[in-house]
């Protein structure tokens, strides 16, 4: 497929294969995370629903980055509950969680320098929904960013910052996720590249529908991609909404717009 648009039959499967997978959506109650006994989150709740798009924002050592790990597995939780589609995940290890679909895309891009953006892209095609649907999948991710199908052949190692993003994105996008988890995919771009990668992160969600839980520094780009967010500060939360409501909020006109 080379089109710059997806075709609806294609689309209207890949949108399937996430809707398969789990539809419930994501609930994080009253959670509380420690990193070497300094607590990082307190009695923070979110909620992600199906094809919902969340940003979380707020200034580093907010609890931005720690909320996703513990999300994803990757920390313990102090207290609190978190679940996919009404199961528990507390217990579960984080490699369990990605075959759930719940996919993380890290802060700093962590390509493999030194593989082809194509070898970079078949290591996300690893859970047993996305193996049968490599070939259709990868279509989709070149179709989404094209930049990508035009480097397939270099070195990771070689691309621009934006296109490691763009990759990093697209390897997660290989493993048909659930609930697709971006952690500041700004850091370290310039304002062009910005626009361009939140360009693209706008079509994942228009094109596939599945939901996305975004979190970040730049508050006002941020949150005009999303359906409702979060300000985050100090580990806990300070304000929630919907998207237009929070652009309002005196917090986040003060604090994150230079407004007020």
């Amino acid at each position: 497929m080379t089109s710059d648009r997806l075709s609806f039959d294609t689309l209207e499967s890949w949108r399937l294969t996430w809707a398969r997978s789990g539809t419930v959506g994501l609930e994080v109650r009253s959670l509380s995370a420690s990193y070497n006994g300094v607590p990082a989150l307190v009695d923070v709740s979110i909620r992600v629903g199906d094809g919902e798009f969340v940003t979380v924002v707020g200034p580093n050592g907010a609890g931005k980055t720690t909320l996703l790990k513990a999300i994803s597995g990757a920390i313990a939780i102090r207290a609190g509950s978190v679940s996919w589609g009404g199961r528990q995940l507390q217990s579960m290890p984080a490699y369990r969680r990605s075959r759930l679909g719940l996919l993380h895309v890290p802060q700093g891009r962590r390509v493999f320098p030194s593989l082809t953006v194509g070898e970079n892209l078949d290591l996300g095609a690893y859970r047993a929904e996305a193996r049968p649907r490599r070939r259709e999948n990868l279509d989709l991710v070149f179709d989404l960013f094209p930049a990508l199908r035009q480097r397939r052949e270099a070195l990771a190692g070689s691309l621009s910052g934006g296109q490691q993003q763009m990759l990093a994105i697209g390897r997660a996008l290989m493993g048909c996720p659930c609930l697709l988890m971006l952690d500041e995919p700004s850091l370290g771009l310039s304002p062009k590249l910005v626009e361009d990668v939140f360009e693209r992160i706008r079509d994942v969600h228009r094109r596939s529908g599945m939901s996305i839980l975004l979190v970040e520094q730049r508050a006002a780009e941020a949150l005009e991609l999303c359906d409702r967010g979060y300000v985050l500060e100090g580990g806990a939360l300070l304000a929630e909404g919907p998207r237009d409501s929070l652009l309002q909020h005196e917090v986040v006109q003060r604090a994150y717009l230079g407004e007020g």
